[in-house]
This record gives C-alpha cells, sequence and structure tokens, in this order.
C-alpha cells in the first residue's frame, strides 16, 4: 500500500488529498458558506475562501439531523460529525494525468431529514477505481432545508438549492480533479433519487444522465400543507412558525421537535391534520415544496410536459421496498388487516386494493411470500410508494421517446429483525452496497446478512460505471408496447435477465392512478 498527498487549485483555495492505491481523495471540501446566521434561512452562498493548504483528509462537518434509533438504527448506521460547514462535498478521482473523465454526483438518501455522504457505503473509491471521478455531497435537512417560513430570505426548497450549488461547484471545479463537466451523471437513492428526479424536471443544464433508486416524480408538497407541518413543528417547541423564531434556536434544539412530528406523520397518517399531499406523497413530513418559485409543479408533471428529456434517465425499484418500513419496527406485529386497510386508504390506496394483492398472493414457496396482513400492506405500499410512481415517469419519457431504462432489484436480504421470522427480503435501501461494490463492509452486512452475493455486485456496479462513461446499457429502452425491465437477481437468483412487464396484474391495478395532472 502507497501513501502519498496531492494538492487541487479549487476557486475557494487550494486543498490537499490523500492519494492511495491509484485513487485520490478530498474530503470535506466545502461547496459554500456555513448556512448560520445571516445565512441560515437564505439560499447557499459561496464560502469567503481560505490562504494556504486546506487539508481534505476527513469527512466534513453533517448537517443536524435526529439519531436513528431502534432496529432501523442498526441496519442503517448514519454518522454525525459536529461543526458548521455543512455544506461540503468529497471527492474520489483515479490518479489519470491528462484525461476529462466522467463524474458521478452522489445525493445521498434519508426522507430529507436524516443521512450524509459519511456513510461507510458511499466510498467513492469504487467508481473512481473504475475510471470515474466520484463526488458526494451533503445539504440542509429537515426544517433547515425543506421547512416552509414564509418570512425567511428563501422559505422552501434551501436543500434542494444546496444540491444545484454543489452541482455549479462541480461544473466550475471538477476539472481541476480530472473531470469532465460536461459529462456528469446525478445519481441518488431515495430522499436523493427523489432530489435528482426533481432536478431532472427543472432543466438546469447540469448534468447529462440521471440514475434514481427508489424515487418518484410525485414527492411535492404543497405550501399549505408544508406551513402546517411548520406550525406543528413550531407547537412542540413552543414558538411562532416564523424563520424569525426559528433563528432564535440553535438547529439542535429544533431536531427533537422535528423529530416528534416526522413520526407523528408516519405513525397516524391523517390527512386531515398534516395535509393531503404532505401523507399521499409518501408520509414524509418534509420534502420538496411547489414555492411558484424554484418548484412550479410536481417534477412527474413536469417531466411529462417535456422537461428533462434530453437527459437519459435509469431508474428502478426494489422489489419489497416498504418492508424496511415496517419488518424491523412495530408494524409487523399488527396482525388485523383492518388496521393495515386504514393505513392503505390514508396513503390514498384504491379500495379494493389489498384485496387484489391478498388474491394475486404468490405461491408461498416462490420468492416474494407475503404470507400476513402486513406483508400484503407492504407489497401494496411498495408500488404505490415506489414502482407504480416510478413507472410512470418511464411512461411519461417514453411517450415523448426520451432515452430511459428501468430496472428492478430484487435479490432478498436473510436479515430477520423481529421475533416473528419475518425477513427484510429486497427491501428498501438493500441494492445501495451493490451499486457503490461495498459488501465487504461490516456496516453494509448488517442489512444484507454475511454472505450477499458478490457477483450480483459486480454486475450492478459495472452496469452504474458503464452507464457514467457511455449513456449505454446492454438492456431495450422502456416502452409503454412491451416494459423491458432489467430484473437483477432474477427470482432471487445472482443473475440479470431482461423481464417484460413483470407482475403484471399488479401493475394494472393502479391503471389511472398517480397519473400526471
Amino acid at each position: 500500500m502507497s501513501t502519498d498527498t496531492t494538492v487541487v487549485r479549487t476557486s475557494y483555495g487550494t486543498v490537499a488529498g490523500i492519494a492511495e492505491n491509484g485513487v485520490t481523495r478530498f474530503l470535506g471540501i466545502p461547496y459554500a458558506a456555513a448556512p448560520i446566521g445571516a445565512n441560515r434561512f437564505g439560499a447557499p452562498v459561496a464560502h469567503p475562501g481560505w490562504d494556504g493548504v486546506r487539508d481534505a483528509y476527513e469527512f466534513g462537518p453533517t448537517a443536524p439531523k435526529p439519531e436513528i434509533k431502534g432496529e432501523l438504527g442498526k441496519l442503517m448506521p448514519d454518522p454525525s460529525i459536529e461543526g458548521e460547514e455543512w455544506l461540503n462535498l468529497n471527492v474520489w478521482t483515479p490518479d489519470v494525468k491528462g484525461e476529462r473523465l466522467p463524474v458521478l454526483v452522489w445525493i445521498h438518501g434519508g426522507a430529507f431529514v436524516t443521512g450524509s455522504s459519511a456513510v461507510t457505503a458511499y466510498d467513492g473509491a469504487t467508481f473512481a477505481r473504475d475510471g470515474v471521478v466520484c463526488v458526494t455531497i451533503n445539504y440542509r435537512l429537515g426544517v433547515e432545508g425543506f421547512g416552509y417560513l414564509p418570512d425567511a430570505p428563501v422559505p422552501a426548497n434551501r436543500g434542494l438549492r444546496d444540491q444545484i450549488f454543489a452541482l455549479e461547484w462541480v461544473r466550475d471545479n471538477i476539472e481541476e480533479f480530472g473531470g469532465n463537466p460536461g459529462d456528469v451523471t446525478l445519481f441518488g437513492e431515495s430522499a436523493g433519487g427523489m432530489s435528482a428526479m426533481t432536478l431532472l424536471s427543472l432543466d438546469l443544464g447540469l448534468f447529462r444522465r440521471v440514475i434514481a433508486q427508489s424515487a418518484t416524480g410525485h414527492i411535492a408538497q404543497s405550501a399549505d400543507d408544508a406551513q402546517l407541518v411548520t406550525k406543528a413543528v413550531a407547537a412542540e417547541l413552543d414558538v411562532e412558525p416564523t424563520a424569525e423564531a426559528f433563528a432564535k434556536l440553535d438547529p439542535e434544539e429544533i431536531i427533537g421537535a422535528q423529530a416528534q412530528i416526522s413520526a407523528a406523520i408516519t405513525t397516524t397518517a391523517d390527512p386531515k391534520k398534516y395535509g393531503a399531499t404532505t401523507i399521499a406523497s409518501c408520509g414524509m413530513s418534509f420534502m420538496p415544496v411547489i414555492d411558484n418559485d424554484l418548484l412550479t409543479k410536481a417534477p412527474i408533471d413536469a417531466i411529462a410536459g417535456g422537461k428533462g428529456h434530453d437527459v437519459e434517465l435509469l431508474l428502478g425499484t426494489n422489489t419489497e421496498e416498504f418492508r424496511l418500513f415496517v419488518v424491523p419496527t412495530d408494524l409487523v406485529y399488527w396482525s388485523e388487516e383492518i388496521l393495515f386497510r386504514l393505513r392503505l386508504g390514508a396513503y390514498g390506496v384504491p379500495d379494493g386494493t389489498y384485496n387484489k394483492y391478498r388474491y394475486l398472493l404468490p405461491n408461498p414457496s416462490r420468492p416474494y411470500p407475503r404470507p400476513t396482513p402486513a406483508t400484503i400492506a407492504c407489497a401494496v405500499l411498495t408500488d404505490r410508494m415506489f414502482r407504480i410512481p416510478s413507472y410512470r415517469v418511464a411512461e411519461a419519457r417514453a411517450n415523448a421517446q426520451a432515452a430511459t431504462h428501468v430496472y428492478e432489484f430484487g435479490w432478498r436480504s436473510p436479515v430477520v429483525p423481529n421475533t416473528v421470522n419475518t425477513a427484510l427480503g429486497a427491501c428498501h435501501a438493500l441494492e445501495i452496497a451493490f451499486v457503490w461494490d461495498t459488501l465487504s463492509l461490516e456496516d453494509s452486512k448488517a442489512m444484507t446478512g454475511p454472505t450477499p452475493p458478490q457477483e450480483l455486485a459486480d454486475t450492478m456496479h459495472r452496469t452504474w460505471v458503464e452507464f457514467a462513461k457511455t449513456g449505454t446499457l446492454g438492456w431495450d429502452q422502456y416502452k409503454v408496447e412491451d416494459r423491458a425491465v432489467m430484473s437483477f437477481s432474477h427470482d432471487n437468483k445472482a443473475e440479470h435477465l431482461l423481464v417484460h412487464d413483470p407482475r403484471k396484474k399488479e401493475r394494472e391495478a393502479w391503471t389511472g392512478e398517480l397519473e400526471p395532472s
């Protein structure tokens, strides 16, 4: 093993990274000024810069966020790093001289309230090893990034603006790191994928391709609903729901109340209390807001109207997404159908859908069994929140002949985080360690178990690399006539296979639902 340092000049000053085994990593580089004081509830602004050489050897501060507790926290470790310069990013670049390489920019997930670029699975060295410059970013979360504050300099979508500012930093600086600013692929998972889909709908001209993992184009909150959430957090804190009042509080003081309201929204799913778009979008407390400034409509509507059609898109979902939100929680112990039926209704699931999924129940010996009310509801909500919304984006783009490929990840984790012997299965976020080729990390094994198939990671990681390099894939684009979907780990085997219209009858149960406005 050989270790050295490399110095690069950025628009704010010079940084030193660590070169090791053919890859140089630069960690914790500020892409904007600290979002505190006068900058707190405003748009991101340029960093004042520094003199001399700044060491970029360690991850920078993470945005204030609640701790993920219980079994879910064990499955998804989420480091917190103190400091105020949350708006930072990391760069991994191959030690290749004189080339302008393709660039991947990663937006982390976490329901817009948790997560960071310091998660161990997001090791950009795996992409740099394969000839791609990799960038991972932090952005403001929760109230700081997505709370709706009408009196703030920027009332909404500050976290989205952070992401855009980071992409502009990449445009202006990545060539110094060996990257090609004209060949950027934006990718992300969950809230990161939703962010990528939202940015796709804005026609920013800052990226050439998008990979959206477990995303949807339907995540967008009305300003009225967003204000209900802010008012609920303010009530917990006994302050007015204004930027002026929140600015008097330390960000860490807000986290507890924010977490309380987030939990209430998820557990009660009460559209009357927290707003219809808040609940129906997917039950999250904070998300992009239709503010008639940055966002004028939901991403699906903008995409259906032609936005982002010049950007090549790879999108997909996991076969059993929603199991992550049920199997490690108390919901897995619910035994009465009526409890799940009520929850499905709150999330905008059409009447009768639960019954359709129950009668379409796979043979228990097949790869995706659903033997209990909890697992039937998971199958319904997987399609309601992830698969069908992704199909709607693909359909809208296919009708316009915009380059679109669709995948599905189906390998089932054997990990059982409960006492009723219900495994995680092909749940939300499971594909991350495969995409990043970080299965060997102990943090990854918490979700995958001890012996996940490395050959499947080899295939997926190589697919992401090739898409970033060329925009081409070895399977047909998605068309409504044949609905080609690449199944990674088809029938729970460590292989991939092109499938046309997977689970057609369940897809048809959503005919006319979740369509663009």
